[in-house]
């Protein structure tokens, strides 16, 4: 009987979830309630206050979707991390980093709605907006660590180069929502790849 009340509770959760992100979607995070989310699932806002404490716990959920569908695993020194990246800009050739945006835009599909309700919350929520920092800061601290494994480049210049590479992906996702292209090979990732081998990489 635990067992499943346990099963109808994480139902109940993923649904909140599922139409937490279509009404952002759709409608907007600000124009979207806590009880338009709870009529969407058939149940009330108690229900939802029992999984979620407000819309950005909603949110906090999603950045959780967003590190599992990126293969983003759990880290000591900046609560996630994604190992194949930190290892890709370590090697530092066009090739390896080509090669980890190509994969990484295969998942851009996936993630679009979740990047599309970060992007627009963070612009009229700060405590989002907090969440998007620190999470931009992991990725971006992956991509120093590989810099600093590789001992290439001034540690000084480290942080801002990560800012700048980690914008021009984010620039590139952003673009490629609002008119796709091809994600299999397309001459953009080679120009990304290119920005990226002059930013991280072994340039020589």
């Amino acid at each position: 009987m635990a067992n499943l009340r346990e099963k109808q509770k994480a139902h109940t959760r993923k649904q909140l979830l599922e139409e937490s992100l279509r009404l952002f979607t759709d409608k907007g995070y600000s124009a979207t309630t806590v009880d338009d989310i709870a009529t969407a699932v058939g149940t009330t806002r108690v229900t939802f206050y029992a999984h979620f404490a407000n819309k950005v716990d909603v949110v906090r959920a999603l950045f959780d979707e967003l590190n599992e569908v990126l293969e983003r695993g759990p880290s000591e020194e900046r609560h996630s991390t994604a190992r194949s990246l930190v290892e890709a800009v370590r090697v530092g050739t066009f090739d390896s980093l080509r090669d980890w945006l190509l994969v990484q835009a295969q998942r851009w599909p996936r993630i679009r709605d979740h990047i599309t309700i970060v992007i627009e919350a963070s612009a009229v929520d700060p405590d989002i907006r907090a969440l998007k920092d620190e999470w931009y800061g992991e990725v971006s601290g992956d991509l120093v660590e590989g810099m600093t494994l590789a001992s290439r480049h001034d540690p000084a210049t480290h942080r801002f180069r990560a800012y700048l590479a980690h914008e021009a992906l984010t620039s590139a996702h952003l673009k490629w929502n609002r008119e796709p292209w091809d994600l299999a090979g397309a001459p953009q990732f080679d120009v990304l790849a290119a920005a990226w081998v002059s930013l991280l990489g072994d340039s020589a």
